[in-house]
């Protein structure tokens, strides 16, 4: 499934229902970027044109198979774990990060927030990342800002980092190779700004 753009108009295409949505699109850099129309009417999914995207009527509905969407062979989003290690807490996630991992991340964030002190995130296992996801990282990151700590990514794919860019936030949200890499920063007390990787 593609969204299909004609000049300032895009067409998204629910690929559970076949719905669709004809409506103005707020012009990125890119034009295969379709964030705005997926995040503005309430669809879910990728942030690309090519998919996959779920009409707010099909993000509510389980899976025909039960528990969570998985994409492809990656399987569904979750949470590996949470470490506390001094004054940062990390959480690994892994699996694609979209409307039915959000809750699972959801919780993890508020669960580091609580803890205090900086947060990690590790993506080194996650395969995709949507507007769900991406709006909890931003969303964490500037709770995260508001009480003088800093949310690191650690080891972001290919894809993820992609997003991150077209999206504007890789300027925003401190990026790092590996968890090691994120966690040493920390340790040195710098001031974490931007991409590091």
């Amino acid at each position: 499934m593609t969204v299909v753009p004609d000049d300032d108009l895009m067409t998204l295409i629910c690929d559970i229902c076949g719905d669709s949505l004809r409506a103005t699109a707020c012009v990125l850099p890119d034009a295969e970027v379709v964030w705005t129309l997926v995040s503005e009417h309430g669809w879910s999914g990728s942030p690309f044109a090519t998919g996959p995207h779920r009409c707010p009527h099909c993000s509510l509905l389980p899976t025909s198979r039960g528990g969570t969407t998985a994409c492809g062979d990656h399987g569904p989003g979750g949470i590996l774990g949470i470490d506390h290690l001094d004054d940062v807490t990390v959480v690994a996630a892994t699996g694609d990060i979209d409307l039915a991992a959000g809750d699972t991340l959801r919780s993890a964030l508020r669960h580091a927030a609580e803890m205090g002190g900086h947060v990690v995130v590790d993506l080194s296992r996650v395969h995709l990342i949507d507007s769900t996801g991406l709006g909890l990282l931003v969303r964490a990151h500037q709770d995260a800002r508001g009480r003088g700590a800093t949310l690191s990514l650690a080891a972001p794919s290919r894809f993820i980092r992609t997003v991150l860019h077209t999206m504007r936030l890789d300027g925003a949200l401190p990026i790092f190779e590996s968890r090691d890499d994120a966690l040493a920063h920390l340790a040195q007390g710098a001031s974490v700004s931007g991409t590091r990787a």
